[in-house]
């Protein structure tokens, strides 16, 4: 909390005058509010505060012993974050700070984490935090870096939860794209450097080691220059160990800590262990030296690290390019239509109503609607659909879509922080929030596995000592360096993280990590009808004519009368016509609409009625011998004759049959719940081949339903759209929600089908089953590859160098198996 600029300046009065004054700040010397709840204590006395920003920065000053500080002092400080004894950005933020968002007792907030380096980092990131008092949930995403927390306001400040993160060795901050992406630049330069300085210094050392190799024991190698090799490989292996090898050394210092045993302990303990027995063999003048050894281990272990950041980089590009997608700005006009001149102001700036120019190649930077031209609008980044879709006066248009082809004017509908891709951005946000269990499981097993590493290559260091002293250190590190947690803890979350960039690219939003994991052991699909199956809009699907009548001049008739209608049912005849070439020509005239009933008009001077059965029958004077069968049947009919009927329903879509098709083949029980009439209820079902449908079913009716299920055991998937899936969305054990379907239904759904294709739903759970399959290959090869490879170092079938390689293959095979689900 920063009160400089609203204090005035005060006379240089002593520090002791200032603490006995209890109607002050003790640290800041701002007056107190009159119930001012924050303490401090301080040389054993409670100090009052005034802010929780001031108590945050007190608290520090006392933790890490520098109280002297308010002994010394002879004035306040000009601002509490201008204190040299604390990191002066973490008194910057408490729970008041905007960027936090509170919900009842609880804040939470999107942190950027800086120096992540592998896998390794996040499960001790996540670890610390959970282990701090009123942290409710703490979540970091490997692929974007963003550290999800939840925490108690009342326990909590936002500052102490940053400076948990410090002391073990990492940078935390709000979120910001701008410094994220300075951040990615420079952690990709830093470790270019460090490879490149490994890569060197493997090559340069394997020169001064060849000739011993060559040589072998029979002498032929001077010792001179063998001590001579030795020192030259000394001091080129220090640039691999004291720069390229930092990483290591800071992850496994940041977990001890922490007081855990981090993936980096082991590495750290093998690498400093090989190169210090070489120090001390080199000084001797005996022994074995390892000077290889090392230099490849670091190189190869740095090669595994970069192909990991390339593969979390390509996880996050999706997600990226939506960041990115909206634009800073926008040329607004000032006082349209009166004139054109326009003023390029930030896209925040926005406000509904405002009018927009959006050239062509230009992305748009709000929700709007068009008020003037008409274009091909690029929604790619939206929906996953790569065809420009067209747009026209009056039709809505996304924030984040790109104007294809010519300028248009636009009025805004909802601001930039509103619009569709925020919102979509907000839910991808969440879909990185949290793990699926199968994650949790190996990063759990990961982590005793460290633990138990290091007491069995104590133990082995103990047996080889008592067989063979000679070749117990070699044996020991080589145990150490085999080993590769690292792949047993990558397994998981390269696999999803690349899966999830997979179908984003197409469209499909997932939202909660289980999704993959729970689609694949479902046992029911459960599908909503309308706006789900089928369109969610009345098409006409058959004309009836009576008599001899012609269906053309029926449509034609039909579309006259409702050429200026907005009822879906009116839209959907003049489509018909429009299609059959018959929607242009005649204008009808003295129309009138009785609402619930139909239209009356003149069509070519003879007066028609279009609507209901017994509307139209007071024009025909008869009732008709047709019977709509469960469809939507609309009448025409003109004075004393039946002209035609049109029979509408609900059209499905056109990728339902597919979807339906692949469930059933893999043997999944499908359900039909609808609000509908029970006949076309089962009539769709039917059609479709659904064995189980359930027509006129409301809201509550569909969760007892589906929860009557799980209780049965079944794992129910759930499809559905519109608000009244809400409820029945929130409880199936995974769900998805269309993407043209409404807000409510999409934030309570697991996934949201950005593209509003049904057969999206087929393909999530295609790529369900594969990524499940990657996940257990990947966890089987690294654990395959640890049962093998640790007895085979432990008996010393395996030396350093060798081990080094075998850990670097290890986590890259990992990583490479995980790469596939992108394509």
């Amino acid at each position: 909390m920063n009160h400089a600029s609203s204090r005035a300046a005060r006379p240089d009065d002593t520090a002791a005058a200032f603490a006995d004054t209890e109607e002050i700040c003790f640290h800041c010397g701002l007056p107190l509010p009159r119930t001012a709840p924050w303490q401090v204590t301080i040389d054993g006395a409670p100090r009052s505060m005034c802010c929780p920003g001031c108590a945050a920065v007190a608290q520090t000053i006392v933790d890490i012993g520098q109280t002297d500080y308010y002994r010394k002092r002879t004035g306040f400080a000009a601002t509490a974050d201008q204190a040299s004894l604390v990191p002066p950005e973490l008194a910057l933020y408490d729970n008041d700070d905007p960027r936090f968002t509170a919900d009842g007792e609880y804040c939470e907030a999107t942190l950027l984490v800086e120096g992540i380096r592998c896998a390794a980092c996040v499960w001790l990131i996540e670890h610390r935090l959970q282990c701090v008092e009123g942290v409710a949930s703490a979540s970091l995403n490997v692929s974007t870096e963003k550290l999800q927390v939840r925490w108690q306001k009342d326990k909590l400040q936002a500052s102490a939860i940053l400076q948990a993160v410090r002391d073990i060795g990492y940078a935390a901050f709000p979120y910001d794209a701008e410094r994220h992406g300075a951040q990615l630049q420079r952690a990709s330069r830093t470790l270019g450097r460090q490879l490149f300085v490994a890569g060197l210094s493997m090559m340069q050392v394997m020169m001064y080691v060849a000739p011993s190799y060559m040589a072998g024991d029979d002498g032929t190698l001077d010792a001179s220059m063998a001590a001579l090799m030795q020192w030259a490989s000394l001091l080129l292996t220090l640039p691999a160990v004291a720069y390229s090898a930092l990483p290591f050394f800071q992850g496994a210092l940041a977990s001890l800590r922490a007081r855990v045993l981090g993936m980096d302990v082991p590495v750290a303990i093998g690498i400093a262990a090989a190169f210090l027995g070489s120090v001390a063999a080199t000084w001797r003048g005996a022994g074995e030296v390892y000077y290889d050894s090392v230099t490849m281990f670091i190189f190869l272990l740095l090669c595994s690290r970069y192909l990991e950041m390339v593969a979390r980089r390509k996880a996050a590009s999706a997600l990226e390019r939506m960041q990115q997608a909206l634009p800073a700005s926008a040329a607004r006009l000032n006082d349209w239509p009166r004139s054109r001149d326009s003023t390029v102001v930030p896209a925040a700036a926005l406000q509904q109503g405002d009018i927009i120019l959006v050239k062509p190649g230009e992305a748009i930077a709000a929700d709007s609607a068009i008020v003037e031209g008409r274009t091909a609008v690029d929604m790619s980044l939206l929906t996953g659909e790569s065809a420009p879709q067209s747009r026209g006066l009056g039709e809505e248009v996304p924030g984040g879509a790109i104007n294809a082809s010519a300028a248009v004017l636009l009025r805004v509908l909802r601001p930039a922080r509103e619009s569709t891709l925020a919102d979509l951005l907000k839910l991808i946000e969440r879909a990185g929030g949290a793990k699926p269990r199968i994650a949790q499981w190996a990063d759990r097993v990961a982590s005793w596995f460290v633990s138990a590493l290091l007491l069995f290559a104590l133990a082995t260091f103990a047996f080889w000592w008592w067989h063979d002293a000679a070749r117990a250190w070699p044996v020991a590190i080589a145990v150490l360096v085999v080993s590769c947690p690292c792949a047993l803890s990558l397994a998981t979350p390269s696999a999803l993280a690349a899966a999830t960039d997979y179908l984003l690219g197409r469209g499909v939003l997932i939202v909660r990590p289980h999704v993959m994991e729970t689609l694949h052991r479902a046992t029911h699909i459960v599908f909503d009808k309308t706006g789900t199956l089928t369109m969610g809009k009345p098409v006409v699907q058959q004309v009836h004519s009576f008599g001899d009548n012609r269906e053309a001049v029926s449509l034609q008739i039909a579309a006259a009368l409702e050429a200026g209608s907005a009822h879906p049912i009116g839209r959907a005849i003049v489509a018909a016509a429009d299609a059959a070439g018959a929607g242009a020509g005649w204008e009808a005239e003295e129309v009138q609409e009785l609402p619930g009933q139909g239209l009356e008009g003149r069509v070519q001077g003879q007066r028609y009625r279009l609507g209901n059965q017994a509307f139209v029958t007071g024009l025909t004077g008869s009732a008709p011998a047709f019977d709509g069968d469960g469809a939507t049947a609309v009448y025409l009919g003109t004075d004393g004759r039946w002209l035609a009927c049109f029979l509408l329903s609900d059209a499905l879509r056109p990728d339902a049959q597919a979807t339906v098709d692949y469930f059933r083949s893999h043997g999944k029980q499908l359900v039909l719940l609808s609000g509908d009439q029970h006949a076309l209820t089962r009539s769709v079902a039917l059609d479709l081949g659904i064995g189980s449908a359930h027509g006129e079913f409301l809201p509550q009716q569909k969760l007892d339903y589906v929860q009557k299920l799980q209780a049965e055991g079944a794992v129910v998937a759930m499809v559905g759209d519109g608000i009244n899936d809400a409820a029945v969305l929130s409880a199936a054990d995974v769900s998805f929600a269309m993407g043209s379907g409404a807000a409510l239904a999409q934030a309570h759904a697991d996934t949201v089908l950005l593209n509003g294709q049904l057969g999206a739903v087929a393909d999530t759970a295609r790529t369900a089953a594969r990524t499940m399959g990657v996940i257990r290959q990947n966890l089987a090869w690294s654990t395959l590859y640890n049962l093998v490879a640790i007895p085979a170092a432990a008996f010393g079938w395996l030396n350093p160098w060798l081990s080094g390689v075998g850990m670097a293959l290890s986590s890259a095979v990992v990583i490479c198996n995980a790469l596939r689900l992108r394509r």
